[in-house]
């Protein structure tokens, strides 16, 4: 990735408003990052993409929206309690901590001290619920969204009107307290997620399981990735978690790297099976077509919003040429982009900026636009290529005219002049 390093997409996050350090008037925290008012609009763009692409393009999923917090019974019943968990150690002289897996030998690689034996590490955050702080009021910020579907399961089945083949979509904040958190928006202690389980009748599970590995992969593709930068990777027999038949990664190439973007997996029936053990509650499924009752199988999408939303500006960010000057530009795809166009007034003078903020009033009651009539107009189109504005519109003295303005393209930087009166329609057929 020539030309592309983290340090280049970290800056240009911080300077244009992105992504912020978390807390950082007061020295920031290890792994906390808040996203700024474009990098709020984007990971937005980037949910709403998969939400319209995974439940409401559909016929055969719904949505929900599970508490964070859930009983802790839940957490024993789904495996994490007991073994979500890394090795870790520590340095006996710096005190820094390592994964014991990550580290190679006996010596720290901070500082070359001894390390101590590694011990068992639960990855999820502990809190308490009321007023006492004893061990009868402990619980977990969950460290998925999954575990929310798989208890609501029989409650969506009784609500709704669907039958299996049928899913269940959440889109919510999961929290895991990780040893090594890094690579900026890549590994957070606090981070979002994207996940569907869709539920098949035991048989049908492969043939599900090709078709949300090949769905998943073309979401991105349709959404610009470079396909010569995603691929999907299927686990190996080591890999697999416990619970899970088969497991594919979308992985992306960074620059740190190929990582994952997106797991699919086969989880089998077991996650039903073990609530239906520890609750009590008949979760299986009694189908009125074959006349036979049984647990259903699992295809699991799991994605990160966060590492997406990284995956997209990593591969949107470019630096070229223009009109003889150095520019940086993000070449995110137009549902993508912060903002979809920005409005510029070619003089502050003459009736332009008026007419101007008219057309600009007029498109953002459809889109998030932007209006700008500071400096030159290079330098108003480098500041919105900078931030990804897939069309910039100019207004000058031919607008008054014959009520045309310039339609610059952000990619190719190609102008056609078109009628004010049609910039909605226009904007609309090219975002898509």
């Amino acid at each position: 990735m020539a030309g592309v390093t983290m340090e280049k997409v970290v800056n240009l996050c911080k300077r244009r408003g992105f992504v912020f350090p978390g807390s950082e008037i007061y020295g920031g925290l290890g792994a906390s990052l808040d996203y700024g008012p474009l990098g709020v609009e984007l990971k937005r763009n980037v949910k709403d993409a998969w939400w319209r692409a995974v439940v409401t393009s559909r016929e055969d999923v719904v949505g929900i929206d599970a508490a964070i917090i859930m009983h802790p019974r839940v957490w024993e019943a789904s495996g994490h309690l007991a073994g979500f968990s890394d090795p870790l150690v520590d340095c006996k002289s710096c005190k820094q901590r390592f994964r014991a897996d990550h580290v190679d030998g006996s010596r720290c690689p901070a500082c070359g001290g001894e390390l101590t034996e590694p011990r068992q590490f639960n990855l999820m955050f502990k809190t308490y619920v009321g007023p006492v702080e004893d061990t009868a009021a402990i619980a977990y910020l969950r460290p998925e969204t999954a575990q929310g579907i798989f208890v609501n399961f029989r409650n969506v089945l009784e609500t709704s009107r669907l039958k299996i083949p049928f899913g269940i979509a959440q889109i919510g904040k999961s929290f895991r307290n990780e040893i090594t958190p890094g690579n900026f928006l890549f590994r957070m202690r606090e981070f979002e997620q994207m996940e569907l389980e869709f539920f098949v009748r035991p048989g049908d599970d492969e043939q599900w399981y090709d078709y949300w590995r090949e769905e998943r992969l073309r979401w991105y593709l349709d959404l610009g990735i470079r396909r010569e930068r995603l691929r999907l990777r299927a686990h190996g027999p080591g890999e697999l978690a416990h619970y899970a038949k088969s497991c594919a990664d979308v992985e992306y190439e960074f620059p740190f790297g190929w990582s994952e973007l997106e797991g699919i997996a086969n989880r089998t029936d077991f996650d039903l099976r073990r609530h239906a053990e520890f609750s009590g509650k008949d979760l299986t499924y009694f189908d009125e077509e074959r006349r036979e009752r049984y647990l259903p199988y699992v295809i699991e999408p799991s994605a990160g919003a966060d590492r997406s939303a990284l995956a997209f500006l990593v591969d949107a960010y470019d630096e070229d040429e223009a009109e003889g000057e150095p520019r940086t530009v993000l070449r995110l795809h137009p549902k993508l982009a912060p903002c979809k166009a920005a409005v510029f007034p070619l003089l502050r003078r003459d009736g332009l900026p008026e007419r101007a903020r008219r057309i600009y009033d007029d498109l953002r009651r459809r889109f998030a636009v932007d209006y700008d009539q500071a400096g030159s107009i290079g330098r108003r189109y480098r500041r919105q290529d900078e931030i990804g504005t897939p069309f910039g519109i100019t207004v000058d003295h031919q607008t008054l005219r014959d009520g045309t303005v310039t339609l610059r393209d952000r990619d190719s930087m190609t102008q056609v002049r078109i009628a004010e009166d049609r910039l909605v329609d226009e904007l609309g057929a090219r975002i898509g």
